[in-house]
């Protein structure tokens, strides 16, 4: 089954000084593993200059293995639908929205092609899960 990192699981990584190599080899056998270019987005944003580095062949690994999932015009209208049940059901307002959205992109996208999102914040993706055929699972660095 494949998977995909949500951001959390990479700035958790770079936090305790993994490189994007080593969170990778973690995992390496277990599953053919993706990268949302959604969460390429969030990681370059809150990046410095040094982690671009890291960011960059990131990346390029990831593209050259023909691994990277982009949202499509169905994930975004799924997405808006999504985010507008949520803030029915746990009442957001526009901020709380807003705020998710990123998170509801890379669950709409792994939803439709089937892969499993492997992320550190499991209250959200619960959440969405709710209203979303997402395979997510909750996992710490310490156990891959």
């Amino acid at each position: 089954m494949p998977l995909l990192f949500d951001s959390s699981i990479y700035i958790s990584a770079l936090r305790i000084g993994d490189t994007a190599h080593l969170l990778l080899k973690r995992w390496e056998g277990e599953s053919p593993l993706w990268l949302s270019s959604v969460v390429l987005e969030e990681l370059y944003a809150g990046a410095d200059l040094a982690a671009h580095r890291i960011l960059e062949k990131l990346e390029r690994d990831f593209q050259k293995a023909g691994r990277i999932l982009t949202p499509n015009l169905s994930d975004w209208t799924q997405t808006g639908k999504l985010l507008h049940r949520l803030a029915d059901k746990f009442g957001y307002e526009q901020i709380g929205r807003a705020r998710l959205t990123n998170d509801a992109l890379i669950a709409t996208s792994a939803a439709r092609t089937g892969i499993t999102v492997i992320t550190t914040n499991p209250r959200d993706f619960a959440r969405l899960a709710q209203f979303c055929p997402l395979l997510w699972q909750h996992r710490s660095l310490n156990t891959p």
